[in-house]
């Protein structure tokens, strides 16, 4: 019987995004298994991220391990996320999650919505 080949992960987490998850994960108000991610249509630019507490893994949600954290990632929104970079960074005026998308088509002035495109999967 032929073993399945090990999937590629949607996306990875900068040690930055790591910690971030972890602290949020620490500090809820409730025990979370992990945060998902996902895109929502939205903002000025037509998509925006989102992020969530996970209390109970959904069936179907991709999994991303890092550094101990887990984060999900809601099926609709693979696509547009295959091959993103997840990170944390504080600067003086801000402090959150980026993502760094090969799917981006082009984002707002204010960073808080992009335009997405679905990955274009590989020919065979």
């Amino acid at each position: 019987m032929a073993s399945a080949r090990p999937r590629l992960a949607v996306m990875t987490l900068t040690d930055a995004a790591v910690g971030r998850v972890r602290d949020l994960m620490e500090n809820a108000d409730r025990p979370l298994a992990g945060l998902r991610v996902g895109v929502k249509k939205g903002g000025c630019a037509g998509m925006e991220y989102t992020l969530e507490g996970v209390e109970t893994p959904v069936p179907g949600d991709d999994v991303v391990s890092a550094g101990g954290v887990t984060v999900y990632i809601d099926p609709k929104a693979v696509l547009f996320l295959l091959g993103s970079v997840m990170d944390f960074e504080t600067t003086k005026l801000r402090s959150g999650f980026i993502f760094q998308n090969p799917n981006e088509v082009s984002s707002c002035g204010c960073g808080e919505s992009v335009m997405l495109k679905p990955a274009e999967m590989p020919a065979n």
